[in-house]
């Protein structure tokens, strides 16, 4: 996770915080136990989870509560999934979402 000014950083965490190790984008992310997905990737250097389906902007959570699915991703392989909603957990697999719509390849 990011070294930024963010205060969702997950650096020197005290030795008796349970840590789980979730990838997002492929890549190994050592976050506490027991937060939401969104939490765990507030602070990751990119600033965003997915993209709007109508114009491609860059979205992140808003509301943080399940109300605005601004923070739609791909969990374990299954698209739409709010992280604001979803609690970490060991080995979770966690990838940005670009539109609604599950293209077909």
């Amino acid at each position: 996770m990011s070294n930024g000014k963010s205060k969702f950083t997950w650096n020197n965490l005290p030795s008796e915080t349970d840590t789980v190790t979730i990838y997002f984008e492929d890549a190994p992310c050592e976050v506490p136990s027991g937060v939401t997905v969104a939490a765990a990737l507030l602070g990751h250097d990119d600033n965003h989870f997915c993209r709007s389906a109508a114009k491609q902007e860059k979205r992140a959570p808003y509301c943080l509560m399940g109300v605005c699915f601004e923070c739609l991703v791909e969990i374990d392989g299954i698209k739409n999934r709010q992280a604001c909603l979803e609690p970490v957990r060991e080995g979770m697999h966690v990838k940005r979402q670009h539109t609604l719509v599950d293209e077909k390849k």
